[in-house]
């Protein structure tokens, strides 16, 4: 018996893929600060979880497969507090988190060889979620020079083709921190709708925004290109909560959503618990958000200028999330990470990063990057950046 071909061409997750050396290094004792996964340090909010303690669900039962009345509608009110009241919990499928929410979508969306667009770098996750559903991801690029933002429009109308179902965006940007400007949001809706393909908005990270412009959603195009737009959230990043594994999927497009709903009954349900859980976010009080968008902006700041004192060190500053994309002075980053992790101590403490070349879909690209995920706290973030510092100097001097 083999491994399909399908399965052997998937991509392995630049995120995780050093994790058995980090392990190895725990091992022998070293302190690994892990830079590498978007995996928050917060606090999840008490109020979410305090119900947990008097749920009283014995058996527990499967969730409807589109999910249940409360979270869908927990979801719809999350939209109408951020002014959108358009938005029905009709038009909102629960998911295992983003992920499936994106692979219920392209599925839906693309046959085998569709092509959909991304700006690269992009969320290294899209390449294996694209793979899976046979679908080809087309690159379109985006500079450190120019803070990651997207490009005039003939660069995009230039790559569309025959073939091309949709687009798909994180915004903000995972793993570039770009926070995308109204006009060009407005620019891709009005691409949308003159060639006839979808824009998939991945907006997970909606609260964490460093700079002095709203959010620029496509959460207002529902009214207007009901047909064009599609918005992945999830409640990961916004609550602390990845283990949840809850997201959601959000279209008006009638067609594409009884796509979904067809996809939803064949897996069953997403998690009941997980939902009763979600559904309490209606009560985590907007205080909550202040006090971490505070937080993650000071972690950026630390990180950033930090990044700036190391020489060779090339890095843009986030406007949103909790990533950076940064250019390293080596020939391979990836080479460097491992060797970071296998080699490189300094009072037996050693740092993990993502090695960048997973976040492209160019071959070549990538290779000196890494993503940074500022989720450690502010002590941490410049001791992490010392010790880069000293493993750089220390490897390109040998």
């Amino acid at each position: 018996m083999g491994i399909s071909l399908r399965a052997q061409n998937l991509p392995v997750s630049s995120i995780r893929k050093l994790i058995p050396f980090a392990d190895k290094a725990k091992a022998q004792g070293a302190h690994v600060y892990h830079l590498n996964i978007g995996q928050p340090d917060v606090k999840s909010p008490e109020i979410m979880l305090e119900p947990l303690k008097d749920l009283d669900m014995n058996p527990v039962p499967y969730a409807p497969s589109l999910g249940t009345k409360e979270m869908r509608e927990t979801m719809a009110n999350y939209y109408h507090n951020l002014g959108y009241e358009n938005v029905s919990y009709e038009s909102i499928a629960i998911a295992t988190g983003a992920s499936e929410a994106i692979v219920m979508t392209l599925f839906s969306l693309c046959d085998v060889d569709d092509e959909v667009m991304v700006f690269e770098p992009f969320y290294s996750g899209y390449s294996v979620l694209a793979q899976m559903c046979g679908v080809k991801l087309v690159p379109i690029e985006t500079r450190i020079e120019n803070g990651f933002h997207i490009p005039q429009r003939e660069v995009i109308e230039k790559a569309i083709t025959k073939k091309t179902k949709a687009m798909l965006f994180s915004n903000p940007c995972n793993p570039t921190g770009a926070v995308y400007k109204k006009e060009a949001i407005d620019m891709l809706a009005d691409i949308a709708k003159k060639h006839d393909i979808v824009l998939i908005s991945d907006e997970v990270y909606r609260e964490y925004i460093f700079v002095d412009r709203p959010h620029a959603s496509l959460l207002p195009y529902l009214s207007s290109i009901p047909k064009h737009i599609v918005v992945i959230d999830s409640l990961s990043k916004r609550y602390s909560m990845c283990g949840l594994r809850l997201g959601s999927v959000l279209t008006q497009n009638k067609e594409l959503f009884q796509s979904i709903n067809k996809i939803a009954t064949g897996r069953l349900s997403a998690g009941i618990i997980d939902q009763f859980v979600g559904a309490q976010a209606v009560n985590v009080p907007e205080q909550y958000f202040k006090e971490v968008q505070a937080e993650y902006k000071k972690r950026r700041d630390v990180l950033f200028e930090g990044l700036k004192q190391i020489d060779g060190v090339e890095v843009s500053q986030p406007e949103g999330a909790f990533y950076s994309m940064v250019k390293l002075p080596v020939e391979n980053a990836e080479q460097f990470c491992v060797w970071m992790l296998e080699e490189f101590r300094d009072n037996n403490e050693t740092v993990m990063f993502a090695p960048g070349e997973g976040f492209y879909a160019t071959k070549g690209k990538g290779v000196d990057e890494v993503r940074m995920a500022y989720v450690i706290n502010c002590d941490d973030l410049k001791r992490s950046v010392e010790l880069l510092s000293k493993a750089l100097t220390q490897y390109t001097s040998g």
